[in-house]
């Protein structure tokens, strides 16, 4: 009996999403199974804004994908005629041999891309809200800025669906399993058969794929919005997307969407999440106590208790690179996971990566240096 579909696509977030689409746009048969509603707050795509970059100081190797990753969300613009990429510039702070600003001059070296370095007094003078230390320097990339977060992963299950994909929301995965040829996905609901399947669980892919017991910590991240005491703090010439490595942490921002409030959060840092079904999404005086902190230190015009918040969940690997690869049992199961914080920007190339694995066995992307065995062999 030939399977009703061609690869199911379990969690239908950033990555699978992404997945669905590109499956779709190539014409297979695909189902999403997605556990919560469509673009839902309970896990890591959601909370408005996403920064997106090329000159990647965590690695100089995401840089092809990168490259890719941009014409993908141009394409999908063009299909979706919405404005999802705001191309509004970043700006790096940090000292020149920390990971910030050595890590993007290397990517930018290697790969030719512009970049602008500047002193912190000439950043000072080019955005007056932002107050950048003295012995830091200053990296500029005009081609950075940010996505909007919800509508590019709506937009990517809308064009899947159009497509002809088959997309189910509130839809419980209870197991799976693979004979090598074909899978079965049991649902709370009902069970499905197919050719293939892709996992893109979020920060519950350890629970789905506990056979290969994967090195996956679970932090919960606290976002905050800040009311802006003058308007011109909320405009982009006054702060664009920043990103700041100083000693006790790392913080970022975007401009404001709203021109009321400015949105900031910590990437470094966080709470250990147990169980993703049971996460503290309250606000605490701790989660407010280093944001302000910074925020008194090198922004200026924005008060210091956020008027709204949200918690999102970064899922971090060992080594805060990405899991993308096959089963090292069953070839007909691809994995992406283990973001770590710094992922939704990669979703088209990522869903590119699952629809060749998948349905070709093999990609040409270079993702070897993201591969599953550089932690099951140790």
């Amino acid at each position: 009996m030939n399977p009703a579909y061609d690869v199911i696509v379990l969690g239908v977030g950033a990555m699978g999403s992404a997945t669905c689409h590109q499956l779709a746009i190539r014409g297979a048969r695909v189902l999403g199974l997605e556990q919560f509603p469509f673009v839902h707050d309970r896990g890591s795509s959601h909370g408005e804004t996403r920064i997106i970059r090329q000159a990647y100081f965590e690695h100089p190797d995401y840089v092809p994908l990168l490259l890719k990753t941009y014409a993908h969300w141009e394409q999908l613009e063009q299909a979706a005629n919405e404005k999802l990429f705001h191309k509004v510039g970043l700006v790096l702070s940090g000292l020149a041999d920390g990971e910030t600003i050595a890590g993007a001059r290397l990517s930018a070296r290697l790969h030719g891309l512009p970049i602008e370095n500047l002193t912190p007094g000439e950043a000072n003078r080019r955005w007056p809200a932002l107050s950048f230390s003295p012995d830091h320097d200053v990296v500029f990339e005009p081609a950075a800025g940010y996505l909007r977060v919800e509508a590019c992963v709506q937009q990517q299950i809308n064009q899947a669906i159009a497509l002809g994909a088959k997309i189910r929301a509130n839809e419980r995965v209870v197991n799976w399993s693979s004979n090598g040829n074909s899978v079965t996905v049991r649902t709370e609901h009902d069970e499905f058969t197919a050719g293939a399947l892709v996992v893109t669980a979020g920060s519950w892919a350890a629970r789905v794929m506990q056979d290969l017991g994967l090195p996956l910590n679970v932090i919960r991240k606290f976002v905050g919005w800040f009311p802006a005491r003058d308007r011109k703090t909320t405009r982009e010439s006054e702060i664009p997307t920043y990103y700041f490595e100083l000693p006790h942490g790392n913080f970022y921002g975007f401009p404001s969407i709203d021109g009321f409030s400015v949105k900031m959060a910590e990437h470094s840092g966080g709470q250990p999440v147990v169980d993703p079904d049971n996460v503290d999404r309250e606000m605490h005086p701790d989660d407010i106590t280093r944001l302000a902190g910074f925020l008194q230190s090198h922004l200026t015009g924005l008060d210091a208790t956020p008027t709204k918040y949200a918690v999102c969940l970064y899922t971090l690997t060992p080594d805060q690179h990405f899991i993308v690869d096959t089963h090292p049992q069953w070839k007909n199961v691809a994995i992406a996971a283990g973001f770590s914080g710094h992922g939704f920007k990669f979703a088209p190339v990522i869903g590119e990566a699952m629809a060749d694995l998948t349905l070709n066995r093999t990609t040409r992307l270079p993702i070897e240096f993201l591969r599953l065995n550089r932690f099951l062999n140790r």
